[in-house]
């Protein structure tokens, strides 16, 4: 048995792949399938006859039923292994290019409560588990608080304890719900899209301030009285929420990038810090969920650019600055590019924040921003740092990159699948000099790849 890039254990009967979740290498089990294709399957564990020696227990009560941290029953230095072997496999097998001994991976110092930022979703439709079904268990209380369950898009698992973000989460979480209990709150229905809760925001920060985001639907003048009560009484509840914010959402979806944000209590935003820098995050922006694992990422990236203060730096997919501010005491000038206008906003008020002047920001579709004409107007980088989406970059991108020729490539990658096949096109000119894998999310099998490359 092996385990597979989506996290899955794989078992081969005969010629036949099948991938299985929840379970780990060793373990002896009966499987069922549960769906066949030509050259692989999908299957569950129906019963286990013996437990790998390798298995750890589970922490949370609700593994298993949340769809989240499928690798609790992995140790933590087996998960890394794991992620190591895949980032490892995927370079080879899909880039086929020339590697230098590929860096241990970074692990993170925290595996539980390592998360910033967590989204809790209100239903009227409380997921049943199948052993609560089977013992015809009744609830006085259907309404529920916690995780969409995967492909149930109207129903959520109740949850007490989550082990990803800050106890304080848990205990605002749990006060809203018991209050909107206790009151007769409506919680939202997503199939009809009647009720008056829908979802909920936590965000903590490494300076300790706290954001809360309450998301509610609103019809009539009374239900906006009640939901001030219930911000009320969350502000007095906690006053260490630094920033406490609520937005209407009368949409049938859930997305908020073009809503209103309304401050109930304290400012709209908080800060992180990082060497003394100090980034803005408000209630849109992006910033990495793992704030220590970020700075160790952003360490690695820097080290790898190799500045020397003399440096034009093209920073891509910049999203809100956070790396291309990160190196700009390192360099002579910073260009940052990113798609999406707001988190460029973001990215200069971060650079005035932290009186950063070397740094210039432009939104646009990367493939439509970075071109030749560009190049020429700002001048040829001496390093690109890329940090794509899970996609990986555009072939025109690359052909840009190609043309402009940066002494060193430094590639941050959230897929080392695609970041291989990227590696592929660019090995004509560019010569892989130094891989180092980060993990940003215990109990996942997602991984973060930076690699460094140098003009041949």
């Amino acid at each position: 048995m092996d385990v597979a890039a989506e996290g899955k254990a794989i078992a081969k009967v005969n010629d036949l792949v099948i991938f299985v979740p929840y379970v780990v290498p060793g373990d002896v089990v009966d499987l069922q399938i549960k769906r066949k294709k030509n050259k692989y399957a999908e299957a569950e564990a129906v019963k286990f006859h013996e437990l790998s020696p390798s298995r750890a227990v589970p922490f949370c009560q609700h593994y298993g039923v949340c769809g989240g941290c499928k690798w609790q029953v992995l140790p933590y230095s087996e998960q890394i292994r794991y992620k190591q072997k895949q980032v490892e496999d995927n370079l080879k097998r899909i880039g086929k290019i020339e590697l230098p001994e590929i860096s241990p991976i970074l692990g993170s110092a925290k595996t539980e409560f390592y998360r910033n930022k967590l989204e809790f979703t209100f239903s009227n439709k409380r997921w049943l588990t199948s052993e609560e079904v089977r013992q015809d268990v009744k609830y006085d209380q259907m309404n529920a608080v916690g995780f969409h369950i995967p492909g149930a898009f109207d129903k959520v698992l109740a949850i007490e304890k989550c082990w990803l973000q800050d106890d304080i989460s848990n205990r605002i979480r749990n006060a809203i719900r018991d209050y909107a209990y206790e009151h007769d709150y409506s919680f939202i229905n997503l199939r009809t899209q009647e009720g008056m809760l829908r979802n909920m925001i936590v965000r903590t920060s490494s300076t300790g301030e706290l954001m809360v985001i309450v998301i509610c639907k609103i019809t009539e003048e009374h239900e906006m009285e009640l939901f001030k009560q219930l911000l009320q009484f969350v502000a007095d509840s906690f006053p260490e929420i630094t920033s406490l914010l609520y937005i209407i959402n009368n949409k049938c979806n859930d997305t908020i990038n073009d809503l209103d944000v309304h401050v109930f209590k304290g400012k709209d935003h908080i800060f992180e810090e990082m060497e003394g820098l100090r980034f803005k995050v408000g209630p849109k922006s992006f910033y990495q969920t793992n704030s220590e694992q970020a700075y160790n990422l952003y360490k690695v990236a820097r080290e790898f650019a190799g500045l020397t203060g003399n440096e034009l730096v093209y920073d891509l997919y910049t999203g809100t600055g956070t790396i291309a501010n990160f190196v700009s005491r390192q360099a002579r000038q910073v260009i940052g590019i990113e798609y999406v206008p707001e988190a460029i906003e973001d990215a200069k008020v971060n650079a005035e924040i932290n009186d950063i002047k070397n740094a210039l920001f432009y939104a646009g579709d990367m493939k439509d921003m970075l071109t030749q004409d560009f190049i020429n107007q700002h001048g040829r980088p001496d390093v690109i740092i890329t940090d794509p989406p899970r996609a990986g970059m555009h072939q025109d991108v690359i052909d840009v990159i190609l043309f402009a020729e940066p002494k060193r490539i430094v590639y941050v990658s959230c897929n080392p699948a695609t970041q291989a096949r990227d590696l592929q096109l660019l090995d004509e000119k560019y010569k892989v000099k130094a891989v180092q894998p980060v993990d940003m999310f215990p109990h996942t099998h997602h991984v973060e790849n930076v690699v460094l490359l140098e003009l041949r």
